[in-house]
């Protein structure tokens, strides 16, 4: 069974209604996301970065494996994903969802996960 390969950039992974980074130094990083009702952050994890989640617009629905979990966020909310944690970021509302994701400390990757 082949093993997901990580990737540096996962921008080309899937589509979002924009995209911005904010700052990036080595080892750190943080960008803006803004999702439609409809897409998503597909399956993956990060080797060595945890992501931490800022909502500043919107609902996400964050789904996490190891162990099984749902997390919803505000606007104002906060939630960190540790380093090689599975997880999806979905909009959880029927308008578009924009958040910041800090990402560090150490080496970006992004890994895709074939999960249902």
């Amino acid at each position: 069974m082949n093993q997901p390969q990580p990737v540096k950039d996962a921008s080309h992974l899937y589509e979002v209604e924009r995209r911005a980074e904010h700052a990036t130094r080595p080892g750190f990083r943080i960008v803006e996301l803004q999702l439609s009702a409809t897409q998503k952050v597909p399956w993956h994890t990060h080797s060595n970065v945890s992501d931490t989640f800022y909502v500043l617009e919107g609902q996400m629905r964050l789904f996490l494996q190891d162990p099984k979990e749902e997390v919803n966020l505000k606007p104002g909310e906060v939630y960190a994903v540790r380093p090689k944690r599975p997880h999806l970021v979905t909009n959880g509302g029927a308008t578009s969802l924009t958040f910041l994701v800090l990402q560090g400390v150490g080496e970006y990757d992004f890994v895709p996960l074939l999960k249902g």
